[in-house]
């Protein structure tokens, strides 16, 4: 075979069509992006979130030829029969789930010394128990079609910061999380992998907590903890996303995929 040729297919590879998609958090952000991309590769998706009015702002911003493809269904994760109608609803309208985008999550910033229960519960009960339950119940349907799981995790997971307690830890959770299941279910070819976003201008932000003023000032002091000297775009975890969705990614399982801009290898200076 020709470099050529294997060039061609490799090329190919890089492609969700006929695969059916979840992708929690859809409403905006990395979800919205990754929403977005996985239209225009071909995918057929149903989308959660909470607010409905992002969802259907992400629907209009997809593939133009893919509109009968993509099926909303909001929801709050954490409330389980949410959970269970989602998977419900999503084999009731597709037949198949190929793909789990554990993607919906949100941030608190507090230090032990000034922390609350109430945080660490809401973070935890989002970014932990919300994906535990959903994936629960994807499985079965995973099993079926040889499918995968990616989970949204962050840099917080695998290097620790201050002022980000709670999240820092459910985002470690989330890591092994994804590297248990993923040897659980390896014999039954379902592969599970992560992508670990560094600093990606969202509505996070604002939404655990920041002032619009606060926001800026992060976003700008960001550029001097990334060692390629700038924050990352949506589109550049999105296409990582991808990746590890696709059949280019077939032997990868396990695995955290650090888009961070190096942040993960920089030391104080």
């Amino acid at each position: 075979m020709s470099l050529y040729t294997t060039a061609q297919q490799a090329c190919k590879v890089l492609s969700l069509h006929g695969k059916v998609a979840l992708i929690t958090g859809a409403s905006s952000g990395i979800g919205a992006a990754t929403s977005i991309l996985f239209s225009k590769l071909g995918a057929k998706l149903i989308l959660n979130g909470r607010n409905v009015e992002g969802l259907k702002e992400t629907a209009k911003l997809c593939d133009e030829a893919n509109k009968e493809k993509i099926f909303l269904v909001p929801g709050d994760v954490t409330d389980e029969t949410v959970v269970e109608h989602i998977i419900k609803e999503s084999i009731t309208k597709f037949g198949q789930l190929d793909v789990l985008i554990n993607n919906a999550g949100i941030v608190g910033y507090a230090t032990i010394e000034n922390t609350s229960l109430k945080q660490f519960d809401t973070i935890m009960k989002t970014n932990v128990r919300a994906v535990y339950h959903l994936t629960m119940l994807a499985v079965p349907h995973l099993i079926k079609t040889k499918g995968c799981i990616v989970n949204i995790s962050s840099i917080c997971g695998v290097r620790s910061f201050p002022k980000y307690l709670a999240y820092c830890m459910s985002k470690a959770a989330l890591e092994q999380f994804t590297k248990c299941t993923s040897l659980e279910l390896a014999s039954k070819q379902v592969r599970v992998n992560s992508v670990c976003p560094g600093v990606i201008d969202t509505n996070i932000f604002v939404r655990g907590g920041m002032t619009e003023e606060e926001r800026l000032q992060f976003l700008e002091y960001s550029k001097t903890t990334h060692a390629l000297g700038r924050i990352g775009t949506l589109d550049e975890v999105a296409q990582a996303v991808a990746f590890l969705a696709s059949d280019a990614a077939s032997f990868a399982t396990g695995i955290s995929v650090i888009v961070d801009g190096g942040k993960h290898a920089m030391c104080p200076l």
